[in-house]
């Protein structure tokens, strides 16, 4: 042990003592312990004050009777010089004790902004740490630990002497030893904690002049280098884990940085983590693998006026949420087709894109997907069929748009069947026509094609949205429509349904085999007198009727769910009223060696659209407030 003196030494500044200890160690080491040979070296019975490394002994074995033979073949050897960097350190304990500052005090220290001053009992307790002495210095060779690589502390390679002046006080005290290190994180506090001993290290009162200046400064971006010197940024986690370092301010999924050194997203597997339109990608966006989709369809009857507002045609107010995905399909559109795709794209706002249209004649379709979800789109493909007799007039046909979002693949088509009240057979024809002729998909692959037919189209897609004017009648004459019509429109309608000739036809098999629609719970879309709510009063006198229908069928039962079927009764510009369709689609994960889309959209639409909505808010502001500054004169 050694003894009071070389402990008190402890006391002196560190630059005496470094130096004492260095010059005892170095003469004795070359005066007094220099053998002589032939012989052992005597015990000094002073070695304990005077040398810092006491002679050796070597014990004589138990019943070794020849000491003189033991002491010839034994040639004692000057002890190698110890390690200064050893020599000089702490014991085992305070070695291991020690810690470099934390990033939070490194931006303390910088900042200026010191610990918290709140709380007594924690400035009493760091006082008092700092006073506490320093365990004796080894100060013999049997007490010098063996050395141990610490993997906490393997980056720094310093010597002890330079940790010793690196945690000297600014003011020349004597060194401190660092607090111990916590095994795990402290939770976060908020800035308003009431209990003053709870207080994190580097929280600053609030009742300090500067401290909304320091919390500015300290809302940072974590920098890029990943040093214990970096500046702490609360927007990184804590200072302790690279791995927590993501920003609490964003609603991105985080992503981590061995899923995309794997590049499992380039073997389109269903389960590779990352993968695009795999299982992972599509529970961040659908946690219940349902997409809300809009599909909707009007006879514009070519007229060139469009009503004032559609917000009633695609912002219904019985969805409290807009959807994920709308397909409006137009019989006899506009003769400006632009702008009728510059009218939805106003209303529908900078959440939605432009992801596909088509035109075939006058029959158009537009699809507008919400704009975070263009990247899950495949190519866009689209075929058309002409079911008049003279193909140049394309009044009468249908138009067929697809596409696979994730993994499940999509088919809308809109129709414009033959006309007349007694033309089942040629609507019928039309219908057969189609699903025969329409060339989809082309380069993008079937989902199931062992499920597929090559004589219908409806057979190679998922989810299949037929809709238009198929312009089947209500049998029975106008009279008898008009009588039910008088009474009770709620109770009428179901008695109106089993005279409409598509439900009849539909029952026998013989049209739309697979397909279902929703309850229907509003009156005959058809015919109407522009801008009236009264049905044909011109001496045609057409009996009102269901036309326009929106029907869907799906390869597994129950992936479609309709929410909500009805007409909107407000646009007039046309004798017929728009009927859309809210439903929940089921939505599967795909693959990702599918052609994509890559994200386009029609950007020149999107920036038309985005101008006019802004142009007519200003007008009504304009407008209001030249209302609201009016004088009012009494003459």
């Amino acid at each position: 042990m050694p003894s009071k003196s070389a402990c008190l030494r402890h006391m002196e500044a560190p630059g005496q003592l470094e130096g004492r200890m260095l010059q005892g160690q170095l003469l004795n080491a070359e005066k007094k312990l220099t053998p002589t040979p032939g012989s052992l070296p005597a015990t000094n019975s002073q070695g304990s004050e005077t040398n810092p490394i006491p002679p050796f002994s070597i014990p004589a074995k138990p019943g070794d009777q020849r000491p003189q033979a033991e002491a010839n073949l034994i040639t004692p050897q000057p002890p190698m010089r110890p390690k200064l960097e050893r020599t000089l350190s702490l014991d085992d304990k305070g070695w291991r004790r020690r810690r470099f500052r934390g990033s939070q005090e490194d931006l303390a220290v910088q900042n200026g902004a010191g610990p918290c001053r709140g709380s007594i009992r924690d400035s009493a307790a760091q006082s008092s740490a700092y006073r506490r002495p320093l365990p004796c210095l080894s100060t013999s060779l049997q007490e010098i630990p063996k050395p141990r690589r610490s993997d906490s502390h393997s980056a720094g390679s310093s010597t002890s002497l330079d940790l010793l002046h690196r945690e000297a006080a600014p003011g020349g005290g004597s060194p401190k030893l660092a607090s111990l290190r916590a095994s795990h994180t402290p939770p976060a506090m908020d800035l308003n904690i009431a209990s003053s001993s709870l207080r994190t290290a580097n929280k600053v009162d609030p009742e300090h002049s500067d401290y909304r200046l320091r919390m500015q400064n300290r809302l940072v971006r974590a920098h890029s280098s990943l040093g214990p010197s970096r500046p702490w940024s609360p927007l990184a986690g804590d200072d302790h884990s690279i791995q927590s370092a993501r920003s609490s301010f964003s609603l991105l999924a985080p992503i981590r940085t061995k899923d995309v050194r794997s590049r499992s997203y380039l073997e389109g597997s269903l389960l590779a983590s990352g993968a695009l339109l795999g299982a992972d990608e599509l529970a961040r966006y659908f946690p219940d693998r349902n997409m809300a989709l809009f599909v909707a369809t009007w006879n514009m009857q070519g007229q060139k006026e469009l009503p004032a507002s559609l917000d009633e045609f695609l912002l219904p107010t019985e969805a409290d949420y807009t959807q994920d995905l709308y397909v409006i399909g137009v019989q006899e559109g506009c003769s400006d087709r632009r702008e009728w795709e510059t009218r939805l794209q106003e209303t529908l706002g900078p959440q939605y894109v432009l992801l596909s249209s088509a035109a075939h004649g006058v029959l158009y379709m537009s699809l507008f997907i919400r704009r975070d979800l263009i990247w899950f789109c495949s190519e866009v493909e689209y075929s058309t069929v002409t079911t008049r007799i003279v193909s140049q007039i394309k009044t009468k046909g249908a138009l067929g748009v697809s596409f696979t979002f994730f993994g499940t693949s999509f088919l809308f088509i809109t129709s414009h069947f033959t006309s007349g009240d007694g033309k089942v057979a040629e609507r019928l024809l039309d219908y057969s026509r189609t699903i025969q002729a329409l060339a989809l998909p082309r380069n993008v692959p079937d989902t199931n094609p062992y499920r597929s037919s090559a004589g219908d189209v409806t057979t190679r897609f998922d989810e299949v949205f037929w809709f238009g004017d198929f312009n089947f009648r209500l049998s029975g004459g106008r009279v008898a429509v008009e009588a039910f019509l008088k009474q009770n429109p709620e109770v009428d309608v179901l008695a109106l349904l089993q005279h409409d000739q598509l439900t009849q036809e539909m029952k026998k098999g013989s049209i739309f085999r697979g397909f279902e629609e929703a309850e229907i719970h509003f009156l005959p879309s058809y015919k109407f007198d522009i801008g009236k709510d009264t049905y044909d009063s011109t001496s045609k006198q057409r009996t009102p009727s269901y036309t326009d229908r929106v029907l869907y069928k799906s390869r597994h039962k129950g992936d479609i769910c309709p929410m909500k079927y009805s007409s909107c009764p407000g646009i007039k510009t046309s004798d017929h009223r728009p009927v859309y369709g809210l439903f929940r689609v089921k939505v599967r994960p795909g693959r990702d060696n599918i052609p994509l889309a890559a994200g386009k959209f029609d950007r020149e639409l999107y920036l038309i659209g985005i101008k006019r909505r802004i142009s007519k808010e200003l007008q009504k502001q304009a407008l209001k407030n030249q209302s609201s500054s009016a004088v009012c004169t009494v003459s």
